[in-house]
């Protein structure tokens, strides 16, 4: 397979007018559609989009090439134009670009990979690229292309032997979908290593699994190594080396610089404390923020599962046990019928871990894997409100996920903190610190502070309820609003807790009517969610588009955990947002004088609901305000 085999005649349009980055995507979009590569033209735009929002795919020199993998790819391909007066696709020189690629690529299969990345060297010639801007006709430009190609892939590409001396330098990049960039910045430091007369290996790490791996000898002989990379590589492997850790476009764009600061000592020596992660690196230019939302997001993409997972198996126990007729026994609803009990209990223990693998993946990516343990154990303190007083537990002091989110952080500082405490340990020692000293530190240490944290939950908690106690004899229009708005703060902490209990308490003494307004501020956040994600698809990432749709089965449940992946990932924008959509779902709520005499259920229960019209109102309109400001208040994550 050679490039003019994913280039069809059809996806070319050669000196085409665009005026900005938008009409040229739709365009090559509609060449890819065009030529047959293409199922689904929205979703795989959408896929673009998405990529562009992380950074944009402009390399400089008048070039860009935007890429995706997305399931909507029929065939592996290339779409392309040129456009001589050029267009601002943000390219990091600031020139404008005038020859544009667009891959296409499935999400498996992997022969297609290696061949693109040719394209990518290609693209650093500024020769070739002189040739393709003169081009008249698509067959001129595949003719171009396919010399070019000749000349520089005569055979089959073979894997680099390195001579025996070994490599001065190594280097390693790696961008998000592992397709362009890559191989681009590969390209570029090689040509840099050339230039400045410097022998340099450097592996590829793109979607297809890594290329031109770096052997252990290499590396213990070489004089540091070059980390160009947007997402996590193995780096363990370079412990007591020097290690420059930089951005894929800085390997395409300032690779001689990457190289200089090699050869002139300035990359700092790696410890990976024997793969512990204790990571110190110059020239890392991630911003700090950006640092705390993909710790954030590791947490929250392993809690997910167990979120969706546990919920539907919680909602298939509210169904079966409504179909046997006890949508009206109370307390044991949900698991009163056998089979019913079966999978509630089931999809219960897989929500019980939720809150601590939230929490111990957060402080994993901090502190890698001697975080882990540290982190759960945090996040599960946080679950059962331990104290000092009872470290058993206090129902008064749980601090939920709010409280999982401190503990995570908080436990992967802990642990690197104790990577620096223990330096002075001897080498002989480094096989026992992490699997051994660090999680038990760690362990008992975030535990301790876990015992102090909760209590303050505890005294808010008494506050809250106390609080509402004297709003009770106020207005029960006020206490339906507060309480729904509760419910969607913490989604499990002291708020969400105090408002629930209250709830529940209340039905013993025949004020159902709280109840119903408990119940409707934890069912909005997640239809909240869910009809964002499905009428305002730009303000989500394809991730959490997808698993949008689950949150209407959640919040019909009343799971408003189901919510809480969304709100962690943007806690600040999320959380007011549904709080208002609750809040004024308990206002309609109240003044429908609905009541429920069932703490839990959601959507089964309506049976035994009074005014289960109103009450459907009061979801649909508290859903719709929820919905309406995410629309709000949310950033814009792609332009689809």
């Amino acid at each position: 397979m050679r490039i003019i085999d994913l280039l069809k005649k059809e996806a070319i349009d050669l000196n085409t007018a665009v005026a900005s980055k938008d009409e040229a995507i739709e365009k090559m979009v509609a060449l890819h559609q065009k030529a047959g590569n293409l199922a689904d033209a929205g979703v795989y735009k959408q896929a673009i989009l998405e990529r562009e929002s992380q950074s944009s795919t402009a390399i400089g020199e008048g070039i860009a090439v935007p890429h995706a993998k997305s399931e909507s790819v029929n065939v592996p391909g290339l779409a392309a134009i040129t456009v001589p007066a050029g267009v601002d696709y943000g390219a990091p020189d600031g020139k404008p670009s005038d020859i544009l690629f667009m891959i296409a690529a499935p999400l498996d299969g992997d022969l297609h990979l290696e061949i693109l990345s040719r394209l990518m060297v290609m693209l650093m010639d500024a020769e070739f690229c002189a040739k393709l801007r003169g081009a008249k006709t698509p067959d001129e430009y595949l003719e171009i292309i396919d010399k070019a190609e000749a000349e520089k892939y005569p055979e089959e590409p073979v894997v680099e032997e390195a001579p025996r001396e070994g490599y001065q330098i190594l280097a390693v990049t790696a961008c998000p979908t592992g397709i362009a960039h890559t191989y681009m910045a590969a390209e570029a430091l090689k040509q840099a290593g050339e230039r400045l007369g410097i022998t340099i290996k450097v592996e590829t790490d793109g979607s297809d699994g890594a290329k031109n791996v770096l052997t252990k000898e290499e590396i213990a002989n070489c004089d540091g190594i070059i980390c160009a990379v947007d997402r996590n590589v193995e780096m363990a492997r370079f412990n007591g080396k020097p290690v420059l850790k930089t951005s894929v476009s800085n390997g395409i764009n300032k690779p001689e610089e990457l190289i200089n600061k090699i050869l002139n000592k300035e990359a700092p020596t790696y410890y990976s404390e024997d793969a512990d992660g204790s990571e110190e690196f110059a020239g890392d230019d991630e911003s700090f923020g950006r640092k705390v939302y993909k710790h954030l997001m590791n947490g929250v993409s392993h809690m997910l599962p167990f979120v969706v997972g546990g919920g539907v198996l919680i909602a298939l126990g509210f169904l079966i046990d409504t179909i046997a007729g006890n949508a009206d026994v109370g307390g044991t609803f949900g698991f009163t019928n056998p089979v019913a009990a079966v999978v509630f209990w089931i999809g219960k223990a897989a929500f019980a871990f939720m809150i601590p693998i939230l929490s111990g993946y957060i402080a994993m990516s901090i502190a890698d894997r001697p975080g882990l343990l540290p982190g759960i154990v945090g996040g599960y303190l946080a679950t059962t409100g331990a104290t000092l007083a009872l470290p058993t537990g206090d129902d008064k002091a749980v601090s939920g996920f709010l409280g999982a989110l401190l503990a995570g952080f908080l436990a992967g500082i802990i642990v690197n903190f104790l990577k620096k405490a223990f330096k002075w340990m001897p080498k002989a020692m480094d096989g026992i610190k992490p699997v051994f000293i660090y999680p038990l530190l760690g362990t008992l240490l975030i535990g301790l502070a876990m015992l102090l944290i909760n209590p303050v939950v505890g005294l808010l908690n008494t506050g809250l309820s106390n609080l509402l106690t004297s709003l009770g004899s106020t207005s029960k229009i006020l206490l339906s609003v507060v309480l729904a708005a509760m419910m969607a703060i913490d989604m499990g902490g002291p708020f969400n807790k105090a408002a629930y209990v209250f709830g529940t308490a209340a039905i013993a003494d025949g004020n159902t009517w709280i109840m119903a307004a408990v119940m409707i501020g934890g069912m909005v956040p997640p239809i909240a969610i869910a009809l964002s994600t499905t009428f305002n698809k730009k303000k989500w990432t394809p991730q959490e588009l997808k698993s949008g749709p689950v949150n209407y089965l959640m919040g019909l449940c009343f799971i408003t955990e189901g919510a809480i992946p969304y709100a962690a990932s943007d806690p600040l924008r999320i959380i007011p947002s549904c709080m208002v959509g609750s809040g004024v779902g308990g206002l309609v709520c109240a003044l429908f004088k609905c009541a429920c005499p069932a703490p839990h259920g959601g959507i089964f229960t309506f049976i035994v609901v009074e005014n289960p019209i109103g009450y459907i109102i009061a979801l649909i309109a508290g859903s719709v305000a929820g919905a309406l400001m995410l629309a709000l208040l949310k950033k814009t994550r792609n332009k689809a």
